[in-house]
């Protein structure tokens, strides 16, 4: 079995791999092994429709109106969504927005607060 190193934020011994990510079960967080700032290179490859780089965190507006799939309901022009959550796949910012819940949006359709 193969020595992880420890969470470089809480120092805890319990990570595990998720992926190409390690993960800290302690206090939740997430970083590439052999990288010297954690996430830098996929939170930099984010960037909103006006090429601002997103972070985790940030506050977005929506800058179209977007449907949501399998429901009646639409999300508006100017709908601010604070607190967001890079993730990697096509729909790359991970966010609740109130009055509908959980949702991932795509980059293109969002500005930066």
């Amino acid at each position: 079995m193969s020595q992880l190193p420890p969470c470089p934020k809480c120092n805890s011994e319990y990570t595990y791999e998720d992926g190409v990510m390690l993960v800290c079960p302690e206090c939740a967080h997430e970083w590439v092994l052999n990288s010297d700032q954690s996430g830098e290179e996929n939170e930099a490859a984010v960037k909103d429709a006006n090429g601002t780089p997103l972070s985790d965190g940030d506050a977005i507006v929506v800058i179209k109106d977007l449907k949501v799939k399998g429901s009646s309901s639409v999300v508006k022009v100017g709908t601010k969504v604070k607190n967001i959550r890079l993730v990697d796949g096509d729909h790359n910012i991970d966010c609740k927005i109130k009055g509908i819940g959980a949702m991932k949006l795509k980059s293109e359709f969002v500005k930066k607060a």
